[in-house]
């Protein structure tokens, strides 16, 4: 896989990861109060920038790691 569709295929990951992470432990800690879309965009702006850059560092070692997993299920390595 090329640089950026490696790029683009962690920002989309982990873009919907930090959105449910970061919305329901916010709408459950806060409440649905008049400043919670601004308190859930903070959490959402600190969290997405660590969660893409680990995503796009971890996913070679993530889909290697599931294919030998696969593997050893299927009886093939």
């Amino acid at each position: 896989m090329d640089g950026k569709a490696r790029l683009i295929r962690a920002l989309l990951m982990s873009s919907v990861m930090v959105l449910m992470v970061t919305l329901l432990p916010t709408l459950l800690h806060l409440g649905l109060r008049s400043d919670f879309v601004l308190q859930w965009v903070k959490a959402y702006s600190i969290a997405s920038p660590v969660a893409a850059g680990t995503a796009f560092v971890i996913m070679p070692a993530a889909r290697r790691l599931s294919e030998c997993i696969v593997g050893r299920l299927n009886g093939t390595h």
